[in-house]
């Protein structure tokens, strides 16, 4: 059994880990209902883009039109761009490796078809892919807490850019999406070229005429790159809840894993120190009889 002063290094050696934790959680739990409410707040106004997106598909012409923007634009796919969202600081539990794992069976899926490039948004992505033969098209870290659409403006500018020159001909984009504080789902999403969403009055069965000045083409030209811009800052808003709510729940696990350990180490402290006591009596004991 081990004395009790290697017991005693060990429970203040706890004691400190359980106050760093606790601590690391509490800060996590403030950022965290922030982020959750900047990634709530942005749901409906992309909700409603893809809705404006929907009618203004189905006003613009068929795909076959020759004036077809070049961002809905299908073609064989030779190269795959994949933006993978991932934050910058550990501690987060499973979250990283989940992500991680998620984007390398996009990588290493018998069905891509072409060349993967990757668009690392995040630390912990960049450094995992760094260790594998995959090019990078750019690198994004630091974006901060709450990041704002200025700072994911020049992630989405670089696939748009290399989309519409041919360097690349589908853009996936790979973040963890943010369903409650202790579930956050790794999820995919095709960013280019991009999908018009089923105009709702379609699904409902009824007809909404629209107006559009100057033509749904020339509204069609302007909304495509901010549909783009906002498919990324809220991906990244998603990201920046989950990542925030990961850390909260996995320190507070440990907080509680350092409280238990504290316990078991505190009854063992006892057991020593109590096992010491007795041996002490009985040497005392033995000297006295031995002197009578």
């Amino acid at each position: 059994m081990p004395s009790t002063r290697e017991i005693r290094r060990r429970i203040r050696s706890v004691e400190n880990t359980a106050k760093i934790t606790n601590a690391v959680q509490l800060v996590a739990a403030s950022k965290m209902r922030r982020a959750q409410l900047r990634a709530e707040a942005a749901r409906p106004y992309a909700e409603s883009m893809r809705g404006l997106l929907a009618n203004l598909a189905d006003a613009g012409g068929d795909a076959d039109s020759e004036s077809l923007h070049p961002l809905l634009e299908r073609r064989e796919v030779q190269e795959t761009a994949i933006i993978l969202i991932t934050p910058d600081r550990g501690l987060a539990g499973g979250l990283i490796s989940n992500l991680q794992r998620h984007a390398g069976s996009l990588v290493l899926s018998p069905d891509q078809a072409g060349g993967i490039s990757m668009v690392p948004v995040g630390r912990k992505g960049l450094d995992y892919f760094s260790r594998f033969d995959v090019p990078f098209r750019g690198e994004f870290q630091q974006l901060g807490d709450y990041p704002g659409l200025d700072d994911t403006r020049p992630i989405s500018r670089i696939v748009i850019d290399d989309y519409m020159s041919g360097a690349v001909d589908q853009v996936s984009l790979v973040y963890a999406s943010f369903v409650s504080t202790v579930q956050q789902r790794p999820t995919t999403i095709q960013l280019l070229p991009v999908e018009a969403p089923v105009a709702e009055s379609a699904e409902a069965g009824s007809e909404v005429e629209y107006i559009f000045e100057p033509s749904p083409e020339a509204v069609l030209d302007e909304l495509l790159p901010r549909y783009v811009e906002m498919q990324v800052y809220q991906a990244v808003l998603e990201s920046a809840a989950s990542e925030q709510s990961a850390r909260m729940v996995a320190m507070r696990n440990a907080t509680d894993a350092a409280n238990d350990m504290l316990g078991d180490l505190t009854l063992q402290y006892n057991k020593a120190r109590q096992e010491q006591i007795t041996s002490e009596l009985l040497d005392i004991v033995g000297g006295v009889e031995a002197m009578a």
